[in-house]
């Protein structure tokens, strides 16, 4: 069954789309430790991203506590956006990735129970850039904590088409 988008977005591709969100994807840093992507088969194993732009974390703390609802989506979104540089890293253009599925961690307190709102965000901006292809299944998990202090980390599989 197919939803309607949440939200429409001028473009004919993928990259134009980013356009009017004011979007651009970014340039992962290398890591010495892990690959940002890991081809198998047709699959595409995203590592887990955390919301870093231009080599900056964007925010630190528990979402419930130091973090409110809004503020941790923010932070989701640019973790997504991160995780979709890492997808065209592997496949070599935006319009050819379709992604499986996402898990998303937000780092919250026993009580806050809204982790899925959290990972709405990364959803819908997967959606508005792919349309269709931006479509997942989905876990979102509250954990004790992440790395740095990050409040989110987001993970994904996805394939080329």
């Amino acid at each position: 069954m197919s939803l309607p988008l949440p939200r429409i977005v001028e473009g004919d591709s993928a990259s134009e789309r980013l356009r009017p969100l004011g979007l651009k994807l970014p340039v992962l840093a290398g890591n010495a430790y892990f690959g940002h992507h890991r081809t198998v088969g047709s699959s595409i194993h995203i590592s887990g991203q955390l919301p870093f732009k231009e080599g900056e974390l964007l925010g630190q703390g528990t979402v419930g506590r130091d973090v409110e609802l809004e503020t941790a989506q923010e932070l989701v979104r640019h973790a997504a956006l991160n995780a979709l540089a890492a997808a065209v890293q592997a496949v070599g253009d935006l319009d050819r990735v379709r992604i499986v599925q996402m898990l998303v961690f937000v780092a919250s307190t026993p009580d806050f129970g809204q982790q899925s709102n959290v990972a709405n965000a990364a959803s819908e901006l997967l959606i508005e850039v792919l349309g269709e292809n931006g479509r997942h299944a989905r876990t979102a998990i509250g954990v004790a904590g992440l790395p740095l202090n990050s409040p989110v980390e987001l993970q994904m599989i996805c394939t080329a088409v």
